[in-house]
């Protein structure tokens, strides 16, 4: 069981301050702490399990499992429904990367859309995502659970978006209504690819270092797409292009 001063600190980490302290996080759900033990297992320090979930993970060798009640479950995590499932988890390891293909996200708030989005970039197999300093933290336990784990297979680095793009020697595409179709137009590689805030897109800021604006058309009704839903079509775009250049060289 753990002591009171030891469940203190650990529910601490649900506050952006002390992640950053520590340099650890809380992952949550019985399906991504096992995804994460399967090819990640050096980066959990702890699991603490339910009786109801311990069988699940008893005979795991790689790292200590410790069972908790369900109050003390209730306690640790921000969940309403909570799995029975939590991993005492190391931060992942934060470099750029200068990739073919970088996603950059301007003010994305919502923890659920920068999961998705993290967890998109790894099904694609794009590696580099670099956010503005007013994006939502990645290691949130909501965004760590929303990736299904792929918080270690995507590099995530915070930095000035505008100085950052400025900085480019390759295209700059901008999802922006106003853009062009992507049935007219056909995404290129080396690209970095900007996907806006979810009830402002763009800010006017970044707009300015945008070479390409790019859109989704619409044949029905509704004001825009989820940026997590819009990054994912853009996403596929992309891949198929680097296909295609891949195919013919």
């Amino acid at each position: 069981m753990l002591s009171k001063n030891e469940i203190k600190n650990l529910r601490a980490l649900n506050q952006k301050k002390f992640r950053d302290l520590e340099r650890r996080f809380l992952l949550e759900g019985t399906r991504v702490v096992r995804d994460l033990l399967d090819r990640h297992p050096e980066k959990i320090e702890c699991i603490f399990v339910t009786k109801s979930s311990v069988a699940d993970f008893k005979q795991c060798a790689e790292v200590h499992v410790v069972e908790i009640d369900n109050q003390t479950l209730e306690q640790l995590t921000t969940s309403k429904s909570p799995q029975g499932v939590v991993a005492l988890v190391n931060y992942p390891e934060q470099h750029f990367s200068d990739q073919d293909f970088i996603l950059a996200l301007d003010h994305v708030q919502d923890p659920g859309n920068l999961g998705t989005i993290i967890r998109t970039m790894a099904w694609f197999g794009f590696k580099q995502l670099v956010c503005s300093t007013n994006t939502v933290d990645f290691c949130n336990p909501k965004v760590a659970q929303a990736s299904m784990g792929s918080l270690f297979d995507v590099q995530v680095v915070y930095t000035d978006l505008p100085t950052f793009l400025q900085e480019q020697n390759k295209p700059v595409y901008g999802a922006l209504l106003s853009g062009v179709s992507l049935h007219q137009t056909q995404p290129i590689q080396p690209a970095v690819l900007v996907m806006g805030n979810e009830g402002n897109g763009i800010s006017l800021e970044v707009q300015r270092f945008i070479n390409i604006a790019i859109s989704i058309p619409k044949y029905g009704f509704g004001e825009s797409l989820n940026v997590a839903t819009a990054s994912a079509i853009f996403l596929h775009a992309f891949s198929a292009t680097q296909r295609l250049t891949s195919s013919k060289s």
